[in-house]
């Protein structure tokens, strides 16, 4: 029996690119989906300690499962080493292990050798993932909590700043009267600002 294994890293990424690439290939090489049994599990790749898994197995265990499709190597392990073990078990009971998008099929001492290498590069794609992610947190805890925000003056009239408008127009007198030297009350009648007069406190 064939038995197609999908696998995310977390409850927020979907299966559904890896199943219609499993799906398309299962079509192509004319087998029944009937026939088919699927496997998923929402694991970290580190562990082989996983429910689906764990159930495929123990299908391979009893003799039930023959050959194992997978959209990528990555998807069963991200240990090198522990790949390596994996695949060295299921080919000692003649399972057949088929990667979809890299179009391979582990089998024989080339299968085993092309699949070290793929073992490998993902375990190096995990750890500088992991770095950069300690590097972002790194930067983010270096910055400050707040950056204090810049206040603009804007500019009031001398009434919204509380100055009554008659006061200003009697300033404006005296520092004439400052400029010139000539008293306001010299001043024709047309220039004086005698229509306002301040109120008496």
């Amino acid at each position: 029996m064939i038995a197609c294994y999908c696998r995310v890293s977390s409850r927020g990424q979907k299966m559904d690119s890896q199943k219609a690439e499993l799906t398309r290939w299962l079509t192509s090489q004319g087998i029944e989906l009937t026939t088919v049994q699927w496997f998923e599990d929402i694991e970290t790749g580190l562990t082989l300690r996983r429910p689906a898994f764990t159930q495929l197995q123990r299908a391979i265990f009893d003799g039930a499962i023959t050959t194992v499709v997978v959209w990528k190597l990555d998807r069963l392990s991200r240990r090198q080493h522990v790949g390596i073990t994996l695949l060295a078990d299921w080919c000692e009971r003649d399972v057949r292990v088929i990667v979809v998008t890299q179009q391979i099929d582990l089998r024989g001492a080339v299968g085993r050798m092309v699949a070290s290498v793929l073992f490998g590069l993902a375990e190096i794609e995990m750890e500088y993932r992991h770095e950069r992610q300690t590097a972002g947190i790194a930067r983010r805890c270096q910055k400050p909590w707040g950056v204090p925000r810049t206040t603009k003056r804007h500019h009031q009239s001398p009434a919204a700043a509380g100055d009554h408008p008659a006061s200003a127009r009697i300033n404006r007198a005296r520092n004439c009267q400052c400029v010139t030297g000539q008293s306001t009350d010299s001043l024709p009648v047309s220039r004086r600002d005698n229509s306002v007069r301040l109120p008496e406190w």
